[in-house]
């Protein structure tokens, strides 16, 4: 009973929050057209799906960029022995990365795939505009919804569902990154690496095997049973593991789908030469952990001096080694002592007084 009763709350809740920017999905009014963009050119986005990132841009003018996503609602593993009904922008958690332009005009094709079960929307933290396109794409299940916006700003932009009841949307991983590139491009660099955390809720507890339901209770008291980079325990380990070879310079486009925790991200021996904190413009330096709010972004580049395998965590420690919030970086090459010796003895000492003294 007490499950029903927060469900109709949140749902209500959910409900009135999502009307304050969103239009009923029925008799929606028809926005007028976009203005004319037939003097640019027309390019459809490359989306790859994590931990891929598309090719940087190139280009010098800005052009009118086709987005062509589907919603999906699909089964998948979340745990070894584990899955869950996640619902999923092109298919992957997080959803595909889009790329584009400073100036780019984006015509946004949103299409909710026939065997889904409850409308979906998106809302991209780049877009100025109305509950950032929400309200022009609420999709019911076998139809497509479409609008256009002209991409304002440059930075790293989370977007995700905003269909009541939002929190749920999120929770079940509908959430991805768009990255709108300065006008003068982005610094070449050797790999580019998309990841992004999510906080999961199940009825059953970490690593109970079968599939898993969403536990509205955890989702309330923000007590995730799993906190997983790239939508599922192991994702960035084994075969799965990030590559690259020593010498490389590295950019990790970094985000945080929530729906509730803040991420303290960090590479275990490694130090961020720059972070662009919260995914914009300005950068700092020689940077050990970044916090990546819910909703939020970073990006992060550092040089791989030296090979080993280099893990990817959220600080939040316990997180780490209890919920699933682990990667693995591997880096290949010749070993470099100047920088890095590894053990060099493992000996006894005489015994003594200890530090500080008793």
């Amino acid at each position: 009973m007490r499950r029903l009763q927060h469900h109709v709350l949140s749902y209500a809740l959910a409900s009135g929050i999502a009307a304050m920017f969103a239009a009923p999905a029925f008799a929606a009014p028809k926005a007028p057209a976009a203005a004319p963009a037939a003097q640019l050119e027309t390019i459809h986005a490359v989306l790859t799906a994590p931990p891929m990132v598309p090719p940087p841009i190139t280009r010098k003018t800005p052009a009118k960029v086709v987005v062509d996503l589907e919603m999906v609602e699909k089964e998948m593993r979340i745990a070894d022995g584990a899955t869950y009904n996640f619902w999923t922008f092109g298919g992957s958690v997080p959803g595909s990365f889009i790329r584009v332009r400073k100036g780019d005009t984006v015509e946004f094709k949103l299409k909710n795939h026939h065997s889904s079960h409850v409308p979906h929307n998106i809302d991209l933290h780049a877009v100025t505009g109305t509950g950032g396109g929400a309200e022009a794409t609420n999709t019911l299940p076998g139809h497509e919804t479409q609008f256009t916006f002209k991409a304002l700003n440059p930075g790293l932009y989370v977007y995700h569902c905003a269909m009541a009841p939002v929190g749920m949307h999120i929770a079940n991983g509908m959430y991805g990154l768009i990255l709108v590139e300065p006008e003068e491009g982005l610094e070449p660099v050797d790999k580019e690496f998309y990841v992004m955390q999510g906080d999961f809720y199940t009825e059953g507890a970490h690593g109970d095997p079968g599939l898993q339901s969403f536990s509205l209770e955890k989702a309330i008291d923000e007590h995730p049973t799993y906190v997983v980079f790239n939508g599922s325990e192991g994702s960035l380990t084994g075969d799965n593991a990030l590559t690259a070879k020593a010498g490389e310079k590295i950019r990790i486009f970094v985000g945080n789908g929530g729906p509730n925790l803040v991420s303290s991200f960090h590479v275990i021996g490694e130090i961020f030469d720059k972070v662009y904190f919260e995914g914009g413009s300005k950068y700092q330096e020689n940077v050990q952990t970044t916090l990546v709010p819910a909703g939020g972004s970073a990006i992060v580049e550092f040089k791989a001096d030296v090979p080993g395998n280099f893990v990817l965590v959220d600080h939040s420690i316990f997180r780490t080694f209890h919920k699933g919030s682990l990667g693995i970086l591997k880096v290949t090459g010749e070993e470099n002592h100047e920088i890095y010796t590894g053990q060099q003895h493992d000996r006894e000492y005489p015994e003594g007084e200890p530090q500080g003294g008793r």
